[in-house]
């Protein structure tokens, strides 16, 4: 589990590689200031929000005002999970991360989009934006890697029976992440409680405990107990639709935070006996990050970056919207300084070598 050894610490030694922040932050700054333009979100934001805020929301107002076949709720539910998606990756993402603008309130606007995938921001925030991005694909640090026992993601995981099938029953998983979610927050909460990381960051736990809780109720609400007041479908029907808008949530979050780092030629360094990872923390991240899709104009509008996750982990205040652009600055100056890039050309490139990846982890105990 995340957290439960000494924070490793990022020593380069290469003079080369040890350039590299400095280097390559110098070059994106100097894109931003050569162009006169923000690195915070542009009015191009304007028609995704609206866009994926009426995936989320219009099918929900359809169900609950015309009268329809419960077929209905099979297409209406897709399309919501496809919206529900989008919002966190797009929207959530980039608030959470201060990415979308210089003014903390529409950041904090943006970020309570969390809440519609019945969620807490601040569990989020310890999880992603600290462990993730801090120790990226270090075991025991970065949770991402460290899903239940019935699946292994990670080199140093014990390796079980039940993980040979791990390559095709990851993908069903995936589709319970948001769900789970709703519920995993509060034993998140505990544990960061019992860690002492809500006294840190001033949170009151029991407020927090009933701040999440009304949360939940509410969407529940919304998208159950709605429809049940308001249309005759059966309770049964409803549920199911309410699952399937889960599913494929998560589905699509899932696949896609796995396809940068859970993909060939990217690492899972440990720490030394002395609690260093022999890299500077900008290499590192460069070696345990991968792009993919770089010229697919939808999954760039859609994934909210997340497709180009070294540019991401690199620059996490810099919006989305400016991903593509730095990219090349970013490629550039890792070949300069011979620090790796790692980049699957296509969608379909990324989830091959995902899937392999996964059959090599549920098959081999420590592979190459």
């Amino acid at each position: 589990m995340a957290q439960t050894t000494p924070q490793p610490r990022y020593i380069g030694t290469d003079p080369l590689q040890k350039q590299f922040a400095s280097a390559v932050r110098r070059n994106v700054n100097a894109y931003f200031k050569e162009n006169n333009i923000s690195t915070k979100a542009d009015i191009r934001l304007v028609p995704k929000t609206i866009a994926l805020l009426a995936m989320y929301f219009a099918p929900l107002v359809l169900l609950v005002t015309v009268p329809m076949s419960a077929w209905w709720l099979v297409p209406l539910n897709i399309v919501m999970g496809i919206g529900l998606a989008g919002i966190g990756m797009s929207m959530m993402h980039d608030g959470v991360h201060g990415a979308v603008s210089n003014k903390q309130w529409l950041n904090k606007a943006m970020g309570s989009c969390m809440v519609l995938l019945g969620s807490t921001v601040f569990t989020w925030k310890i999880l992603h934006n600290v462990n993730h991005h801090t120790h990226t694909n270090v075991d025991e640090h970065d949770q991402d890697i460290d899903p239940p026992a019935i699946l292994r993601f990670s080199d140093h995981a014990p390796l079980k029976p039940i993980h040979r099938i791990q390559h095709v029953l990851a993908w069903f998983l995936y589709g319970l992440l948001t769900v789970t979610k709703i519920i995993n927050d509060y034993f998140t909460l505990a544990r960061f409680s019992k860690q002492g990381i809500t006294k840190q960051h001033g949170i009151n736990v029991p407020w927090e405990f009933v701040s999440m809780t009304i949360t939940k109720i509410l969407v529940i609400f919304m998208f159950i107990g709605l429809p049940l007041l308001l249309t005759d479908f059966t309770w049964w029907q409803v549920l199911l639709g309410f699952a399937l808008m889960h599913f494929v949530a998560g589905l699509i979050m899932g696949s896609v935070f796995q396809l940068a780092h859970v993909v060939e030629g990217t690492e899972q360094p440990l720490p030394n006996s002395e609690g260093i990872i022999e890299a500077d923390w900008a290499v590192h991240e460069m070696r345990t990050t991968a792009n993919f899709a770089p010229r697919n104009r939808l999954v760039n509008w859609y994934v909210g970056g997340l497709n180009y996750q070294v540019e991401h982990h690199l620059f996490p205040h810099i919006s989305h919207l400016h991903y593509s652009a730095i990219a090349p600055i970013v490629e550039r100056t890792a070949r300069e300084h011979n620090v790796p890039y790692t980049c699957k050309p296509t969608l379909r490139a990324a989830l091959r070598s995902h899937f392999r990846r996964l059959y090599q982890l549920g098959h081999e105990e420590h592979p190459a």
